[in-house]
């Protein structure tokens, strides 16, 4: 990982994205609705595992951009050299009233590989790790909470050991989520047979218990 004084220059204007979720019809960025969270998760590309998340019920939106590293505004060509820190990251918005957190936790531990430092499949570098960006303390415990659960279940069926980076929001990098460029928004909808290597990855997550 690069430090804050290694990292690109970026710029001050962010990308614009469309004012609606295409698949969802909801808005992209905020105000949200009243009693909605957000949570922040990198699983390698974020193409396929936007629309892992858009599928569950009472997620309210997503959207793909960056986080986690310190270059404002990077793009997408600059993320690709992994000299702005950032990770390719989901924004998660949902209504807890109408989707447990562990079910979002579950979707991210069963479709992608966590256990593979800085790279998921054929996809290598530090923008394509496994993080949650937490944004209470209660997300963060709970995410912690799942990782370990998860980790025993892996080391069963003979699996390596967890590299995922769990963090508070604000703890990551510059602690800011930039959109990507408009086009990688809800990119498998636009393009559905687009490139994507999520799926089950063979091990089912516990969920937790009351």
């Amino acid at each position: 990982m690069i430090t804050a004084d290694q990292a690109l220059p970026g710029r001050d204007t962010s990308f614009e994205v469309a004012d609606r979720h295409m698949v969802l019809g909801t808005s992209l960025t905020e105000p949200w609705p009243d009693g909605h969270q957000v949570l922040y998760v990198g699983m390698g590309c974020f193409w396929g595992a936007e629309r892992i998340f858009w599928q569950l019920d009472g997620v309210h939106s997503t959207s793909v951009g960056y986080m986690g590293g310190w270059t404002p505004n990077p793009t997408y060509q600059e993320t690709c050299t992994a000299r702005t820190g950032h990770a390719e990251i989901v924004q998660v918005v949902y209504d807890p009233e109408k989707v447990a957190f562990d079910t979002l936790l579950g979707a991210f531990w069963e479709n992608h590989d966590p256990t593979t430092l800085n790279r998921q499949g054929g996809d290598i570098g530090t923008q394509y790790r496994s993080a949650i960006f937490a944004t209470s303390d209660e997300q963060l415990a709970a995410a912690e909470a799942s990782r370990d659960r998860y980790q025993a279940q892996l080391a069963d069926k003979g699996f390596g050991t967890i590299t995922t980076q769990i963090v508070r929001a604000e703890d990551a990098g510059d602690g800011r989520f930039y959109y990507a460029e408009d086009y990688h928004q809800q990119y498998l909808h636009k393009n559905p047979g687009g490139y994507c290597n999520h799926g089950f990855c063979q091990v089912s997550y516990a969920p937790a218990t009351a």
